[in-house]
């Protein structure tokens, strides 16, 4: 602790880094009943905080070192810091990243004149390519958080919040990838002020620091989810993890919808657009307030980056109001015959529809897919469904369904009659020019594809929702093919969103 405090108050930052504000956000206070503060470490010149520990290592190194050239892997924003601390110093710099990197952290790295080389699907085959060239090249590896002058140089942003903020603070919420901010926070943070709570956040895709947390060692998990990019690390460092295992309060885990929804709230704050790994704090810090009740206290949230796609807006907006619980999504079944549909939207009353799909099913019955907004979340919803139900409405509520959320409600167009042994599976893989017709190719293997629908959400992965007809007696080499395929997949054969509107079963 000490050897980190002492590097801490001794790092090489501020010759590229500014010491970013720390600013209220008025109406998340209000509607939380404490006060919420931002940490502002997208106003960085790389809109990260990443070139706070890249810079301290480098200029670390000696001269010699700095000559043969640096490298490093990052699905972007340790890119970005890298590549600047080479400029700085007149340094060569090799970028290792994924092919889906997004492309705006990829044009920011060349801008800054780092030489890229795009490699696998995810940081962790970026991070074994890069260590390859390392050895090959004679180059200088700068670890995106492993590594004590990186940690050291993150930690700046703890010793910032400390004197920014010399009342009280309850907690201190911090986005978690590979570990090195919530490591150099921490460090510094518990040392001064041991009563402040260090609270790491992690989506539930990607919750590597979590489920090491648990074990008490580090897991290596079988994938990541790649929404939050910035912090999809399949295993934390080592000695990143040694210091949030002594440090650390706890991990909390949100959702993708969560994400979006604390997205929304920075923007309404701040007019500033987060990145989804930027917006993990925040996300963490309403649910923490959500779950424990706090009230009247000083909480503070890590914005940690702004290097977000242009067209995931898109997908992030699409599910705010969800993980916000501003929107309700309903299966509705109402009587097929004339004025039923009129009566069905007065039980519903003057509210407000987002969505709304409806398709002529037989002669006695009709589905209805209705999105509604919803001004006081989960209690208004349940007295919708009750009212609806009190009309003999039966009603499915699909507000937490993720096909429903994906792809059904861009679907809904009733059941294929007459199909057999059709079986429904959702996929995911990494989204970059020609994976839909890899991913198509894949999949040619004599079994019929029944339904299909793609979407894409401007984000890093596509999901791919496809109906197969597979013989009962051919489930097992089925079973045995979908596991070489090697994508991320889920069996939603038995899913009631499809059951209702697109199986014809339910």
């Amino acid at each position: 602790m000490y050897d980190y405090i002492k590097k801490i108050l001794t790092a090489r930052v501020y010759d590229v880094a500014i010491e970013s504000p720390l600013e209220v956000m008025n109406r998340l206070s209000r509607r939380l009943n404490n006060r919420v503060w931002l940490k502002r470490e997208d106003l960085q010149p790389v809109f990260s905080f990443k070139l706070r520990g890249a810079y301290n290592k480098m200029a670390n190194l000696p001269r010699a070192m700095l000559d043969k050239g640096v490298i490093c892997a990052s699905a972007g924003n340790h890119a970005q810091g890298v590549a600047l601390a080479a400029q700085r110093l007149g340094a060569k710099a090799t970028i290792v990243m994924p092919r889906t990197t997004p492309a705006i952290k990829i044009q920011a790295v060349r801008d800054r004149g780092g030489k890229i080389v795009l490699f696998g699907d995810s940081y962790d085959e970026a991070y074994q390519h890069a260590r390859q060239l390392e050895a090959e090249k004679g180059l200088s590896f700068i670890h995106p958080y492993d590594d004590p002058d990186v940690i050291a140089g993150q930690g700046t942003i703890g010793m910032e919040i400390l004197r920014q903020h010399p009342d009280p603070i309850a907690a201190i919420f911090i986005a978690v990838g590979g570990g090195g901010l919530i490591a150099g926070v921490a460090a510094f943070v518990k040392y001064l002020r041991p009563d402040i709570k260090i609270i790491g956040v992690e989506p539930d895709d990607a919750a590597s620091m979590y489920q090491a947390l648990k074990h008490d060692r580090r897991i290596v998990l079988d994938q990541v989810g790649l929404f939050a990019d910035g912090v999809a690390v399949k295993q934390v460092g080592e000695e990143t993890f040694r210091l949030a295992r002594e440090l650390v309060d706890e991990i909390i885990v949100v959702s993708t919808d969560e994400i979006c929804a604390a997205t929304k709230d920075i923007f309404d704050d701040t007019r500033a657009i987060a990145e989804p790994a930027g917006a993990l704090g925040t996300a963490g810090l309403k649910k923490y307030v959500e779950r424990t009740g706090v009230t009247g206290v000083n909480l503070i949230a890590l914005n940690c980056g702004a290097n977000i796609n242009f067209d995931r807006l898109r997908h992030v907006a699409e599910r705010a109001e969800l993980g916000e619980r501003r929107e309700a999504l309903l299966a509705v079944t109402i009587p097929e015959q004339p004025g039923s549909f009129r009566r069905f939207c007065q039980t519903i009353g003057k509210r407000s529809i987002t969505e709304f799909n409806y398709r002529y099913a037989d002669s006695r019955q009709a589905r209805v897919f209705a999105g509604i907004q919803l001004t006081e979340g989960e209690e208004e919803k349940n007295r919708i469904i009750e009212t609806l139900r009190a009309h003999d409405y039966p009603v499915l509520d699909l507000s937490d369904n993720e096909i429903a959320k994906l792809h059904i409600r861009y679907m809904v167009g009733g059941p294929a009659h007459g199909l057999r042994d059709e079986l429904l599976y959702r996929f995911e893989f990494p989204e970059r020019p020609g994976a839909l017709l890899q991913f198509l190719t894949g999949m040619a293997h004599g079994w019929n594809i029944s339904l299909f629908h793609y979407r894409n959400h401007g984000s890093d992965h596509g999901r791919v929702l496809v109906g197969i007809q597979v013989p009962t007696g051919e489930r097992p080499q089925f079973d045995q093919f979908i596991r070489k395929l090697g994508y991320a997949h889920a069996d939603e054969t038995d899913n009631p969103a499809y059951r209702l509107f697109l199986d014809g079963r339910g």
